[in-house]
């Protein structure tokens, strides 16, 4: 049983106007009849599921897309009416009907899941929107061939009262990136594939949030926006975005220890960092099973408008920072946000860590309080 650790002053500081702000940017860029389905996997990036899904859909958006059928039970759960989609495959079985019984859009990715899914829906009487995945490129799920559309075509011609072909979609692997040779390659291939179906689909989607930025909706009238509502930049620094995000999360802890050393000390596991001199080294209640890795060593953190290293390794559940002076117990520390006129964001953390702000978002772990504002 995972526990939030509500008595420690560790908290993520979720802004509700930031991710207004941000879907509703997003918008002003879309064409007239063009939808905005909120992408709120992963507990919404870390920020939230259920609280986000909420602010997205008083800003504007029309639908939910998530990873696992147990994030669209959430939702519904929770009272959410809105079209959700369901990104991964499912198994055609049991997850079919637990989809169909909650009307909840599901992905289908080959024939063969079809034929199954029929059946078990056949036997229960029941109808499931599914949406038809076209792998234009990324080689992850999907259709990647003629073959394979035409199969799937003839099942579904003799299943209509199985299925309810609702969408169609495809997703892009380099749409953040300069070089559009290979977007283009997987556009050209979505049009030969998507040209074949004879469906009249309510929803057709191929822009994620970076295509929807750099490369407007392109052949879509539903966009998929994902972590645009978070408040960060899809390729991370590689190129600017169209509009100003808000970054919607602050991270943020205190000092519940503080001590001056002299030269000579080492500090945390395996000693890797001894000081130079007289230091003040302060100690924060927060470390790698929070989601604040091991490599996060050496990356700054905000105390007061100073930034202040991570020294030693970072310990499971604590970590220490080397101040410019002596501060108290209870003096606050930004991880992520603004601290007077210096800024920490997921992006300089990942270009320290060496990976993406998506994956520092999603790795905080539900020991870590979210307060939103």
């Amino acid at each position: 049983m995972s526990v939030t650790t509500i008595h420690r002053p560790t908290k993520a500081i979720i802004s509700r106007e930031a991710i207004k702000h941000n879907i509703q940017n997003e918008m002003k860029l879309l064409k007239k009849g063009t939808e905005l389905f909120a992408v709120v996997k992963a507990n919404a990036y870390g920020h939230g599921l259920i609280e986000v899904a909420k602010v997205a859909r008083e800003a504007g958006a029309t639908g939910f897309c998530v990873a696992y059928l147990d994030e669209a039970l959430a939702l519904r759960e929770a009272g959410f009416t809105e079209c959700i989609l369901v990104l991964g495959v499912l198994y055609p079985t049991r997850d079919v009907l637990i989809a169909a019984k909650n009307d909840i859009s599901i992905t289908v990715a080959s024939s063969d899941w079809l034929r199954e899914a029929k059946e078990f829906l056949s036997k229960e009487n029941l109808q499931l929107k599914i949406h038809l995945a076209i792998d234009s490129g990324m080689g992850r799920i999907g259709f990647y061939n003629k073959e394979g559309i035409k199969e799937a075509i003839s099942i579904l011609e003799k299943a209509t009262n199985e299925f309810e072909i609702e969408g169609v979609f495809t997703h892009f692997a380099t749409a953040d990136e300069k070089n559009l040779d290979y977007f283009h390659k997987q556009q050209a291939c979505f049009n030969e594939l998507f040209s074949i179906l004879p469906f009249d689909f309510k929803y057709v989607h191929t822009a994620n949030t970076a295509t929807a930025m750099w490369h407007e909706a392109w052949e879509s009238n539903v966009v998929r926006f994902g972590i645009g509502i978070y408040g960060m930049n899809p390729s991370g620094t590689v190129i600017d975005v169209p509009y100003k995000l808000e970054p919607a999360m602050s991270l943020e802890t205190e000092i519940v220890f503080v001590k001056e050393l002299t030269k000579g000390h080492s500090i945390s596991y395996g000693a890797t960092y001894t000081t130079k001199e007289s230091e003040w080294i302060a100690t924060l209640p927060v470390g790698y099973a929070d989601g604040i890795w091991r490599r996060y060593t050496g990356f700054e953190l905000l105390v007061d408008g100073y930034r202040c290293p991570i020294v030693g390794r970072v310990c499971m559940d604590q970590l220490m920072i080397k101040l410019p002076k002596y501060y108290p117990v209870g003096t606050k520390v930004t991880i992520i946000g603004k601290s007077k006129d210096k800024e920490n964001t997921f992006e300089m953390a990942a270009e320290h860590i060496g990976t993406i702000n998506y994956e520092l978002a999603c790795a905080l772990t539900d020991r870590v309080t979210r307060v939103y504002k």
